[in-house]
């Protein structure tokens, strides 16, 4: 069943989104494995989620909506701190 909906959600990668050295693969492994997935406080339309790169080590990925199957990835990392405290509140 999740899987069907991965099937169904077009991914678009913006350049930015390997700038850490994560991958195409690493992002949608996350998306596979999510445990996290919520709105940026400050920002309007800026979600992150967070899942397991193909190694098993937490990452963040951040992104726009765009429409309703369709999100766009502009950056992704190692899971940071800040993020696990905003995820506590």
């Amino acid at each position: 069943m999740w899987y069907d909906y991965l099937k169904m959600l077009e991914f678009i990668f913006v350049h930015s989104s390997f700038k850490h050295g994560v991958t195409e693969e690493d992002i949608l492994h996350a998306y596979k494995t999510l445990i996290y997935d919520f709105p940026l406080e400050v920002h309007i339309d800026k979600w992150v989620f967070i899942g397991f790169n193909c190694a098993g080590n937490p990452i963040e990925v951040f992104y726009n909506p765009i429409g309703e199957n369709t999100i766009k990835v502009f950056h992704a990392m190692d899971c940071q701190n800040k993020i696990i405290d905003q995820i506590k509140r």
